[in-house]
């Protein structure tokens, strides 16, 4: 029986305005099996002209750089190369940034004070499974809700069980709650976060990194 090959690893380009930056993040990726930094930009410019000659599988982008910022690169990228996965790498972990970041086409986003080990995770997530967002970052999202009012702490609960696959009366055992009054959060969280069954929940929920696909 042949020996199986090894697999390509994953190319990645890499955008940040701060070469004391870049060198961390390089050295850091540098050291990991299966990821191949292919180049490296301190501006938004050079990161569209390095995407369109390598053709990365993942672009790590910061947000504010010169040249055209991180957001506008990964709104280009995304129409251009769709099959690259921009995972945003920033300081900034405000609801409205991640929002604007995932209409932009950003399929992660990950802290810069996040530890090194979840880098390599949020590269191999999004290259294998389409999505990563920090903890912290998945938290944020999920108590804002993706719309106007925050969830309550009772509805962020109800809807952690439901993503696990957890029925109306299991949740209502777990929470010490009714049958009836679960079912009247489930109802306002589909209506909040404008989903209409339980399959789009889930998409909902993976895309926000609260759950793994």
């Amino acid at each position: 029986m042949q020996p199986a090959l090894p697999s390509a690893p994953i190319r990645v380009v890499l955008a940040d305005d701060h070469e004391i930056v870049r060198s961390g993040v390089l050295a850091l990726l540098s050291a990991i099996e299966g990821i191949e930094v292919v180049g490296e930009a301190a501006d938004g410019r050079t990161l569209l002209q390095l995407v369109d000659a390598l053709h990365p599988d993942v672009v790590l982008t910061d947000i504010s750089m010169p040249d055209g910022d991180g957001l506008a690169a990964i709104a280009q990228i995304s129409a251009k190369h769709p099959d690259a996965c921009c995972i945003v790498l920033s300081m900034y972990d405000s609801v409205e940034v991640v929002k604007r970041a995932v209409a932009a086409g950003a399929c992660g986003f990950v802290m810069k004070n996040s530890p090194r080990h979840e880098l390599e995770q949020a590269i191999r997530e999004a290259h294998d499974h389409g999505s990563y967002f920090s903890p912290r970052v998945a938290s944020r999202m999920l108590m804002s809700g993706d719309a106007g009012e925050p969830l309550t702490e009772r509805q962020s609960e109800v809807l952690r069980l439901m993503v696990q696959g957890k029925g109306t009366k299991e949740i209502a055992f777990e929470l010490g709650l009714s049958p009836k009054t679960v079912d009247v959060h489930r109802t306002r969280l589909m209506e909040r976060l404008r989903v209409r069954d339980l399959p789009a929940l889930t998409r909902y929920a993976i895309r926000i990194g609260l759950i793994e696909p």
